[in-house]
């Protein structure tokens, strides 16, 4: 089985690219081990400090010829390549393929200091062989989180796990201070405001309700990419926890993400509104990168928010 799927979401802050469907790539170098988790359904998170509930660890995959090797420098593309290994030893080639936005795999790689992200569909080939060309924007250490949606094949089977790694990418790198909470962001013209003020708590479903504004002040209607109409990628600060959320229209079957028994499900159903579903299972500052599909351009407005015990 072969996807060919070259799409990806990059921002960071301060500068958010507004280009149609972009194809910057990414490069880089492991320098940890991996780790595995399994998500209880739906999209996943890799929180490290909540009692409960827990996403169950899993020993059981692991990546195989990991490329590149070695550390690279920013700015100059390269294919990234590895292989899923089952329990048995066997690549793992078969790979959800019915269920966007949870399908295949995906790459969410974010710098250390949660300034940019970058979300990548990639390739994978019949043997399981995953591929993408990618870039980094500047020096620093990065977080790959591979996230990957095996062919369910029975009860006990996972819906998708993560792997995890780092990335180093040479060069003197200089930190960015994550900006305060700011209910406002403008990217290309558009204005993404969030309603109210947020009063999140860990391990609580709720919700973000954001107004759009294209540059004449009109409600625009959002594209679906990758199976959604947006996705909000959430990146603790520090540890780069990460969870995913999605906003589909209403009555989208897959639209689902989990933690243990807790769910929440975003969704869009009028021009100019987003309805953001927000799951965290740790306090603290997080990063919202929120992916956005609008008249042809990848927004991706950026908003910190701090969630409570």
């Amino acid at each position: 089985m072969t996807h060919t799927r070259h799409h990806q979401h990059t921002a960071r802050v301060n500068h958010l690219d507004a280009s149609a469907r972009p194809r910057t790539r990414l490069v880089f170098a492991v320098a940890l081990t991996v780790a595995t988790m399994i998500a209880a359904a739906g999209c996943g998170s890799s929180g490290s400090s909540i009692t409960a509930p827990r996403i169950t660890p899993a020993k059981t995959y692991q990546l195989a010829g990991f490329q590149p090797a070695g550390p690279v420098g920013a700015g100059h593309p390269t294919t990234v390549s590895f292989t899923i290994r089952e329990p048995s030893g066997e690549p793992l080639t078969t790979y959800r393929t019915c269920c966007e936005p949870h399908d295949g795999v995906d790459l969410i790689i974010v710098r250390s200091d949660d300034s940019h992200i970058q979300y990548d569909d990639s390739d994978i080939a019949a043997n399981g062989t995953v591929t993408q060309p990618v870039t980094f924007p500047a020096p620093g250490s990065y977080r790959v989180v591979i996230d990957a949606y095996p062919k369910h094949t029975g009860p006990d089977a996972p819906i998708n796990f993560q792997l995890f790694t780092h990335i180093t990418v040479k060069g003197h790198y200089h930190p960015q201070p994550l900006p305060p909470y700011n209910p406002i962001q403008t990217v290309g013209g558009y204005r993404f405001q969030i309603q109210g003020h947020p009063r999140l708590k860990a391990i609580e479903a709720d919700f973000l309700t954001i107004n759009v504004r294209d540059p004449a002040g009109h409600k625009p209607a959002f594209g679906s990419w990758r199976g959604a109409l947006a996705h909000a990628i959430f990146i603790h600060q520090g540890s780069l926890d990460y969870f995913h959320t999605h906003v589909c229209s209403p009555g989208s079957r897959y639209c689902t993400s989990a933690l243990g028994a807790t769910r929440v499900t975003g969704s869009s159903s009028a021009p100019g509104q987003l309805k953001v579903g927000v799951l965290l299972p740790e306090p603290g500052t997080w990063r919202l990168f929120l992916l956005t599909y609008i008249n042809g351009k990848h927004l991706t407005p950026t908003f910190t928010l701090h969630v409570s015990s």
